[in-house]
């Protein structure tokens, strides 16, 4: 585990966006780029398990094929964000690609489960609110959104984090 020193810490925030505002900077672009480009590495994967399920079916006679029954998109894109999201580099391919990671609030990675919750969370308040969700992003002051307050976590510009070594 990682304990960060008061070096980090400013009225107990680990990520203070007055401190540290290089952290924050372009935050809400990144991850609506990062979303467009998981969005599209998650129908990558969903088209490759419609294959292998396709083949199963044809190996069984069909039967394989009752395996289309089941949510195949909630399936692979939670296994997506909870094993690259909650992974060792605490972020997906897209988020990599954007040069964004994400910490709780504590500085810690997230594991599967949060990372799972997190796009569970996401994907209810999108449509229960609407994009206008988004807006809370706007006017956070570490660029939230619902579901970083929610759990407790917050999406950060990863160079300042590895030129610290945090």
């Amino acid at each position: 585990m990682t304990h960060y020193d008061d070096a980090y810490r400013s009225d107990g925030l680990v990520f203070d966006p007055a401190r540290e505002p290089e952290l924050f900077d372009g935050v809400l672009s990144k991850r609506f780029f990062a979303c467009i480009v998981d969005a599209i590495l998650i129908g990558v994967f969903l088209a490759l398990a419609a294959l292998v399920i396709f083949a199963i079916g044809v190996v069984t006679l069909g039967i394989g094929w009752f395996l289309f029954a089941l949510p195949l998109f909630a399936i692979v894109a939670l296994l997506y964000i909870a094993l690259t999201l909650g992974g060792p580099k605490a972020a997906t391919p897209g988020m990599r690609m954007m040069g964004v990671t994400i910490r709780s609030t504590d500085g810690q990675r997230i594991g599967p489960i949060i990372a799972a919750a997190h796009a569970l969370i996401f994907w209810f308040s999108m449509s229960v609110l609407t994009p206008l969700v988004l807006l809370v992003g706007l006017f956070s002051n570490r660029k939230r959104l619902l579901q970083d307050m929610l759990l407790g976590t917050v999406i950060l510009n990863n160079d300042p984090l590895v030129r610290t070594r945090r």
